[in-house]
């Protein structure tokens, strides 16, 4: 996909990418964890291209996430119908309030808690990744790292399939520069209880490798 940025967080998973790359045209890009400075970097990014006159033609977040057990397995391959900002809201005591129903005005593009893929760039994708598991990707701020909070999680959003830091953000910004989007994931860890040492990061970043002709 000529013209092509893909956003990661850090340059293990910029690395894989590349890896299975079969197009020089798609720049691969290391941009920092979380949300705020994936959007900053993104926006940047977006915006030192139009300058230059090689203006970017679509935007993809890109990297390793944490999958629901029940709904894609450890080293499994996701596409996100929609990155959601789980966690922006407020707390109140009948529960979480996602920031679309406190009341606030209506956002510039791009805003709210869900910002859908670009379909026809998901179809294609889907197309070259066949087996992948489709699904809303949450973002969030802070890891979920027991089981209270991922059930909390599952029952908020039922049809997510994974969580991630940083395809929030990226969305953002490229809605922003009205270019498609899209966010692919490979799982290296169930969402629960945190437990480094049952990781399969390297299988993670495998999978990555092998997703990445996807993106030529």
């Amino acid at each position: 996909m000529s013209g092509l940025l893909v956003v990661t967080a850090v340059p293990a998973e910029a690395d894989a990418i590349r890896a299975g790359l079969t197009d020089p045209a798609v720049t691969v890009a290391p941009v920092g964890v979380g949300p705020a400075v994936a959007g900053a970097a993104t926006a940047r990014l977006l915006a030192l291209a139009e300058a230059a006159g090689r203006p970017y033609r679509a935007v993809v977040s890109a990297g390793v996430a944490g999958g629901f057990a029940e709904r894609v397995a450890v080293g499994g391959t996701v596409l996100a119908t929609a990155s959601i900002a789980a966690d922006l809201g407020a707390e109140s005591p009948d529960g979480f309030i996602p920031i679309d129903a406190l009341g606030m005005p209506p956002a510039l593009l791009g805003g709210g808690s869900t910002v859908p893929a670009d379909p026809d760039l998901l179809a294609a994708l889907r197309a070259a990744l066949p087996e992948a598991t489709v699904g809303p990707v949450l973002t969030v701020n802070t890891v979920t790292g027991t089981a209270a909070s991922t059930a909390a999680l599952s029952r908020r959003y039922p049809d997510a399939v994974a969580e991630a830091m940083e395809g929030y953000g990226v969305a953002v910004a490229a809605a922003q520069a009205g270019l498609p989007f899209a966010e692919l994931r490979t799982v290296s860890n169930p969402i629960g209880p945190r437990d480094r040492g049952a990781w399969r990061m390297r299988e993670a970043l495998a999978a990555l490798t092998e997703a990445a002709p996807a993106l030529s």
